[in-house]
């Protein structure tokens, strides 16, 4: 008779050498840097908006208000700064928090000119990066600290500067995904039908968000399984799963083969139902928030929302390297498809002891990129 798994849980030891405390500067000093920085793709954003931002964005926010925000950044860049030298402590970061902001200023800071943007079709989405990450920092890690599943994971958990380079490249990228996105999804023309759009739009907004949501879902379930089981396909989605750390950061790890086919492929029922755009507005909001939260390091229980959407620990299972959550708990957004093709694997009373894959990859970015290449080469010799 075989003998039922034995859960084990995850130990997390404290980390103080890399660990947030205050009076110590080193708060100040990261809030300097990361303030900075972001004041200075700012400013470039403003000075050169045809090519770092993004057409599709640029309609959501005004760029005149922006400018107050960046204001205030831009002096509390400064602040931090100069504070790092106050308590004594990680002044370098101070330094080169306020040489970027100083930067920032020389160009114009928040006083360049907004006026009219030429439109072009391929540009860096720098001003998605900056919302996306202020947006993430302020949320999520928020939530994190609050209601964490592991007190004493660090925000700067061993690998989080790689993971950061993934944010930012995946955002600055954002053209380019969906530039192939619309084209992938262009090749099924023949597929529409006029009825169908028609009948979609006269429901209820929220109805169609709820269709999006099943159609969606149900695409990427079978995306993601492919990736899983399909043997040459798995070395792609392997970099995702490398993450053995989760928090906030971590979904943003992927290969930019698998970014591309997941944007294309999501495309497809979107295209197809024709839905009113105030619905795409709500599922894309929706999806994108959910992609951060199920990674995020939280350990809310969210009652019976468990049973139907995906949540942390549905998916924390999904990347636990333990033998029952292997290639289980596909879906992006519900539940549903995982449960009717036997893919399901939620023990509620437990979480993952261990992340990663099973073969450790790589450990650097370029590494990383490459690693499905050489995959693929071993096993053509």
């Amino acid at each position: 008779m075989k003998q039922p798994y034995r859960y084990q849980g995850r130990q997390v030891p404290p980390d103080p050498q890399n660990a947030f405390r205050l009076g110590e500067g080193k708060i100040s000093g990261y809030c300097s840097v990361a303030l900075g920085a972001l004041s200075l793709l700012a400013v470039l954003a403003y000075l050169y908006p045809s090519w770092l931002t993004t057409t599709e964005l640029r309609r959501v926010y005004d760029a005149g208000q922006l400018q107050q925000v960046l204001k205030y950044g831009m002096y509390f860049s400064l602040f931090f700064g100069v504070l790092t030298f106050a308590l004594n402590g990680y002044r370098r970061l101070g330094a080169l928090g306020m040489v970027l902001t100083l930067g920032a200023f020389a160009l114009g800071g928040y006083r360049v000119p907004v006026g009219p943007v030429e439109p072009r079709t391929l540009s860096l989405g720098v001003d998605w990066l900056i919302l996306a990450f202020l947006g993430s920092v302020a949320v999520f890690t928020t939530l994190e600290k609050l209601f964490p599943k592991y007190r004493n994971q660090n925000i700067l958990r061993p690998e989080w500067g790689l993971d950061l380079l993934y944010f930012c490249i995946n955002h600055l990228a954002i053209s380019a995904i969906l530039i192939y996105a619309n084209y992938h999804a262009s090749h099924f023309d023949w597929a529409i039908s006029p009825a169908v759009q028609g009948a979609v739009q006269a429901m209820p907004v929220w109805l169609q968000v709820v269709l999006i949501i099943l159609c969606a879902d149900f695409v990427l379930y079978w995306e993601h399984r492919l990736f899983h089981e399909v043997r040459w396909l798995w070395p792609v989605h392997a970099v995702h799963h490398s993450v053995e750390h989760m928090d906030w950061l971590a979904g943003s790890r992927g290969h930019f083969v698998q970014i591309f086919s997941e944007r294309a492929m999501v495309m497809i029922p979107l295209y197809l139902l024709g839905a009113s755009e105030a619905a795409l507005n709500a599922y894309v909001a929706f999806a994108a928030l959910q992609a951060v939260l199920i990674h995020c390091n939280l350990g809310l229980p969210f009652g019976p929302l468990k049973y139907l959407l995906v949540t942390p620990q549905f998916h924390h299972w999904h990347h636990g390297s333990e033998q029952p959550a292997l290639d289980t708990n596909y879906s992006a957004h519900t539940v549903l498809f995982d449960r009717l093709f036997g893919t399901y694997h939620m023990p509620v009373a437990h979480w993952p002891a261990e992340y990663g894959t099973t073969v450790r990859l790589p450990r650097t970015f370029m590494a990383q990129t490459l690693y499905p290449l050489r995959q693929w080469l071993k096993r053509l010799r």
